[in-house]
């Protein structure tokens, strides 16, 4: 454990995973609790053509990812009105961008070099070991400052995620807070994007989460423990990868998956054991 901390990379990826991690952990509860899966599913797909469009621009593609993914909240949440991004609004514009994204995708193979591919293949799956530190450092500020404001938001957004029309007639903003929900819910996508990649962000973004609402029924607790979660997840996937031959990226969904199984497994299994204890008569022997 010491030995690894010695390198460069080994320092940037725990910088950017951490910071990451604990956004990923917060905001994933609240849309597993809002039922966004797709959503945030949507805004995942948004990145490719986004870095697309902007290497074709010759400008960073984390700009594309950012402004591309930025757009496509607010259409969603401007489009869903008073109510939470529903499944028509959703697959509308998931649609759209996959039509947009087929037009630069063709633009772009056309005039594509190594140098481009590399960096389209790395938006898709990305890799925590090829951060450099302006990278780490800038995943960890915009990660520090989506928790603070998300954190700020979270009691009248967690009234408005269990119930949106008591929460409109108490005077909560419900269509203010679904928009600001989306556009941050895009700002930790597109900064997942270079550190686990658009197709591996449920890794983080999902499980922990879904985890955390297994174990806990209180919300607030629950959040937290999705960041918990999805921090330990990353530090134990990076220390992984460092000392076997597999990309981080595997090693993370790896452990976030064999937990989820376990968890699923061991609640069952408990689960069917009260309901015989249950059912047993009471002079049956133990």
């Amino acid at each position: 454990m010491i030995e690894m901390w010695q390198y460069d990379f080994i320092r940037h990826a725990m910088l950017a995973g951490s910071a990451l991690a604990i956004v990923a952990g917060l905001i994933g509860y609240f849309v597993v609790a809002r039922r966004l899966i797709f959503t945030s599913d949507v805004l995942s797909h948004v990145a490719f053509p986004g870095a697309l469009i902007a290497i074709i621009l010759g400008v960073n593609p984390l700009l594309g990812v950012f402004g591309f993914a930025l757009l496509t909240a607010l259409g969603m949440g401007t489009l869903a009105g008073k109510t939470r991004a529903n499944d028509v609004t959703t697959g509308t514009l998931l649609a759209w961008v996959l039509g947009i994204g087929v037009l630069f995708l063709s633009i772009y193979a056309s005039g594509s070099s190594g140098a481009n591919s590399s960096a389209g293949i790395n938006v898709l799956f990305g890799s925590l070991f090829g951060i450099h530190a302006r990278e780490a450092w800038v995943v960890a500020i915009v990660g520090l400052l989506t928790t603070i404001v998300l954190l700020s938001i979270a009691r009248p957004l967690l009234f408005a995620s269990l119930d949106p029309a008591v929460a409109a007639s108490r005077g909560v903003p419900v269509r203010l807070l679904n928009i600001v929900f989306l556009i941050l819910l895009a700002i930790t996508i597109a900064e997942a994007v270079q550190a686990v990649g658009a197709l591996l962000l449920f890794a983080l973004l999902i499980t922990p989460a879904a985890i955390a609402r297994r174990l806990v029924a209180r919300p607030f607790t629950g959040m937290f423990l999705s960041a918990l979660l999805s921090l330990l997840f990353t530090w134990a996937g990076i220390t992984l990868a460092y000392y076997f031959p597999y990309p981080v990226s595997f090693c993370l969904t790896a452990l976030v998956f064999v937990a989820y199984v376990s968890v699923v497994v061991v609640q069952r299994v408990l689960r069917q054991r009260i309901y015989q204890r249950r059912a047993r008569p009471a002079h049956a022997p133990a």
